[in-house]
C-alpha cells in the first residue's frame, strides 16, 4: 500500500526544492527507496515510483509477477515494461521537460539515466540524501514493524544458540537459522558469522569450518519484516569461557552500555562512537578502535539494513527522537579475537529503549 504520511512528506519536499517530479528507484538488492512509498516486495530486477508536482503517481515494474501484487495494493497508474529505459519514456515522466529528481540515482544503470535525460532534456538530480533524511525519523507504524523484526531477531538468536554444536559446520548452522527465520515470517535476513579464537579478525559469510570446543561463535542476525530490518549481535562460547574471553566480553559489554546510556535526542553520532571507543582506550586497547580492526560502532536501521548515519567519531549527525539504530562495539581484540555485542535501539524523548529481549551476556553452550 502507499504510505500516505510519506506521500505528504514527498509532495512537500517536491515543492520545497522546486522539482517537477521525484522518482524513487529500487533494484533487487536496494529496494528501500521504492518501498519507502510503495510497500511492495517486488520480485523483478527493477521498480520505480514517480510522484509529480501536479499530483500524478506512476509505478513502473519490470516483472509481470509484480503487476498483480501492485494492483492489489494501489490504484496508482502502473506500467509494465521489462526494458526499464523504454518504460521511462512511455509517459511515465508526467512532468516531462521539468526538473526530475531521483532517490536512488546512484544505483541506476546509465541507460536509465539517459532515458530520463532524453525525455526531460536535462540531467536528473539526486534526491537520495533528502529521502534518507526523511526516512531517519520513524513513524509509529514503522516502529511497530521494527519491534516485530527485533522480536524475530531474538527468536532467531535463540534458535542459533540452541542449534550450534561442536562438529557442526558454519554453513550448516546458518542454514538452520535462515530456515527458522523464513518459516517465521522473515522476508529476508542478513547474517554474518565467525568462529574460533584469537585468529578471528572479523565476520564473514559462513564457511566449511567445523565448530570446536572453546570457540567463540559470533553472529549478527538482521531479519526483515514487511520491509523493515532489526538486528541483534551476540557472542557465544562452546564450553566454559576462558579468562581472556570473559575479560574481552566485559569490555564489549561496558562499551555497548556506554553508548546506550548516552543515546538521546541531541547527542551526535560521533559522541556515541567516542563513548564506546573510550572504553577500549581506558582498558589499553585504543589501537583497536580504528578502521584497521573495525568498520563502524553502529548504524541506523529501517528499510535498509545499514542506513546512515554511521556511528563513527567523525560523523557529527545529531540524533533525533524516533530514530532507530544499533550500537555495537564490534571489533578485534588480541585477548580472544573478534567479538560482537549490540541491540536495536529506539531514541525516545529523553533516552532510548532496546527493542531486543535477548539476554545481554556472554552465552555459554555446554559441550
Amino acid at each position: 500500500m502507499l504510505n500516505q504520511n510519506r506521500l505528504g512528506q514527498i509532495r512537500a519536499m517536491i515543492e520545497d526544492h522546486g522539482w517537477d517530479a521525484l522518482l524513487l528507484y529500487g533494484h533487487s538488492w536496494r529496494k528501500d527507496y521504492f518501498r519507502s512509498l510503495v510497500n511492495l516486495n517486488f520480485q523483478g530486477p527493477h521498480a520505480v515510483v514517480g510522484v509529480s508536482r501536479r499530483g500524478d503517481i506512476n509505478i513502473l515494474l519490470s516483472d509481470p509477477w509484480d503487476l498483480e501484487a501492485a494492483a492489489a495494493i494501489t490504484d496508482a497508474r502502473i506500467i509494465l515494461d521489462p526494458e526499464v529505459a523504454n518504460g521511462l519514456t512511455k509517459g511515465f515522466l508526467s512532468a516531462a521537460g521539468g526538473v526530475c529528481a531521483v532517490a536512488g540515482l546512484e544505483l541506476m544503470e546509465a541507460r536509465f539515466v539517459q532515458a530520463i535525460r532524453e525525455v526531460n532534456g536535462q540531467d536528473p538530480v539526486s534526491a537520495s540524501r533528502e529521502m534518507e533524511e526523511l526516512r531517519r525519523v520513524k513513524s509509529v507504524d514503522e516502529i511497530e514493524l521494527l519491534k516485530k523484526a527485533a522480536a524475530l531477531a531474538d527468536l532467531g538468536y535463540q534458535c542459533f544458540a540452541e542449534t550450534v554444536a561442536v562438529g557442526m559446520k558454519e554453513y550448516e548452522l546458518v542454514a538452520e537459522v535462515e530456515a527458522f527465520l523464513k518459516m517465521n515470517g522473515a522476508e529476508d535476513n542478513f547474517m554474518l558469522i565467525a568462529s574460533g579464537g584469537r585468529e578471528v579478525v572479523g565476520m564473514k559469510p559462513p564457511t566449511e569450518r567445523e565448530f570446536q570446543r572453546g570457540d567463540s561463535v559470533i553472529t549478527e542476525l538482521t531479519p526483515q519484516i514487511n520491509g523493515y530490518y532489526a538486528q541483534v549481535c551476540r557472542t557465544l562460547v562452546l564450553g566454559t569461557p576462558s579468562a581472556e574471553q570473559k575479560r574481552s566480553f566485559s569490555i564489549f559489554s561496558e562499551a555497548q552500555l556506554a553508548a546506550q546510556n548516552l543515546l538521546k535526542p541531541g547527542v551526535k553520532a560521533s559522541d556515541l562512537a567516542r563513548a564506546q571507543n573510550d572504553v577500549f582506550r581506558k582498558h589499553g586497547f585504543g589501537e583497536y578502535t580504528g578502521s584497521k580492526y573495525t568498520r563502524v560502532r553502529g548504524h541506523c536501521l529501517g528499510l535498509y539494513l545499514d542506513e546512515d548515519p554511521y556511528i563513527l567519531e567523525d560523523v557529527n549527525y545529531v540524533m533525533k527522537k524516533d530514530m532507530v539504530l544499533i550500537a555495537h562495539p564490534n571489533t578485534y581484540l588480541p585477548l580472544a579475537g573478534y567479538m560482537v555485542f549490540g541491540d536495536t535501539l529506539v531514541v525516545t524523548g529523553d533516552g532510548c529503549i532496546s527493542l531486543n529481549r535477548t539476554e545481554k551476556k556472554l552465552f555459554e553452550k555446554e559441550v
